[in-house]
């Protein structure tokens, strides 16, 4: 199993990324409570979007970072790890 985010400061600025986004996700049901016009909710939804894209990545590259590149070149567990990223790649993506 691939370990995630064994970096406590790298975990710490995931976790206030996520908490950006729940907060632009509440924005957006406030506005709509507003009964705003949709355009306006449309452009709060596509930057959440892609705010939480941007979490992804980075998720992404966490799992790249400290599970392939720490691994020894051509061994058995690397092979089986980016195995393992393929699958989320293709899975979540």
């Amino acid at each position: 199993m691939i370990e995630l985010m064994s970096d406590p400061q790298h975990r710490a600025d995931m976790k206030k990324r996520l908490a950006r986004i729940e907060g632009q996700l509440r924005g957006i049901q406030k506005l709509m409570d507003e009964s705003v016009e949709c355009e306006k909710v449309l452009q709060q939804m596509t930057a959440a979007r892609k705010a939480l894209d941007r979490a992804f990545f980075e998720m992404m590259a966490c799992v790249i970072e400290h599970n392939v590149l720490h691994a020894e070149p051509s061994s058995p567990a690397q092979v089986d790890v980016m195995a393992e990223v393929r699958g989320l790649l293709a899975k979540y993506s």
